[in-house]
């Protein structure tokens, strides 16, 4: 049963890749992004893994990355089993945060640059919150640290703009605890409601290695890198319908 207190909450799990899975990881992607590919993968770079109902990718990109990052969507099969592998290891204390979580989605990597971030948003258990599966939260660990700015936040709000529908007497027939709450659609800066909501936020600048876990309905971005890169991988954690 999925409660709303997964979808707005924040976690942490120190250790959840060491400094050899730190290292190896870098490795891949350093092997990976030649010069012509880092490109590809950056300024010329057309769609993003974020999507606007009604806007282009061109347009999404500009609201959600207005300076540009580096995205790779589909990581090298190596990456990809290590993270997993770090994934089924955290599982113990994933569930403690976050129960009704059962599975990870591919992960992305990304880079940000100086000037570069992502501006605020919630993901939100899309794209239907009443479909199967359900995204729970993101997941985000850091492998190489920029030299100053780049921080992660997450943003609350009490404002009842954000809320769009509770789950009353239905809720549990839809795997949902009584009184879930789900947020509206278009929670980022291509809505004015949603950029003149008041919003209180908290920093952190993670150790490499540790993943913060934010909630589907939980606003997040980072600032601006000022100098260096900040390097990264994200992923989806999700919640799939119990076959038994």
């Amino acid at each position: 049963m999925i409660h709303i207190a997964e979808t707005v909450t924040v976690g942490s799990i120190e250790g959840f890749l060491d400094t050899e899975e730190q290292a190896r990881l870098a490795a891949v992607m350093n092997d990976f992004l030649t010069k012509e590919d880092r490109t590809r993968f950056g300024t010329q770079r057309t769609t993003s893994i974020h999507e606007i109902p009604g806007h282009s990718h061109e347009q999404a990109m500009a609201v959600y990355e207005p300076a540009g990052r580096v995205e790779v969507p589909e990581i090298p099969e190596e990456a990809e089993h290590l993270l997993q592998h770090a994934f089924d290891r955290a599982r113990t204390a994933l569930s403690r945060v976050m129960p009704s979580i059962s599975a990870c989605r591919p992960w992305t990597y990304v880079e940000y640059g100086p000037g570069q971030h992502i501006t605020g948003h919630l993901d939100g258990i899309a794209p239907d919150p009443l479909a199967w599966p359900r995204q729970i939260a993101g997941i985000s660990v850091v492998i190489h640290e920029p030299e100053a700015g780049g921080a992660f936040y997450v943003e609350s709000a009490a404002s009842d703009r954000l809320w769009s529908t509770r789950l009353d007497h239905d809720a549990q027939a839809h795997g949902y605890a009584d009184g879930m709450w789900l947020a509206h659609d278009g929670a980022d800066h291509s809505a004015d409601w949603y950029a003149a909501m008041p919003r209180t936020r908290w920093s952190v600048s993670p150790a490499p290695g540790t993943a913060l876990l934010y909630g589907s309905q939980l606003t997040h971005g980072t600032e601006p890198v000022t100098h260096g890169r900040v390097a990264k991988f994200i992923s989806w954690l999700i919640a799939e319908k119990d076959q038994g």
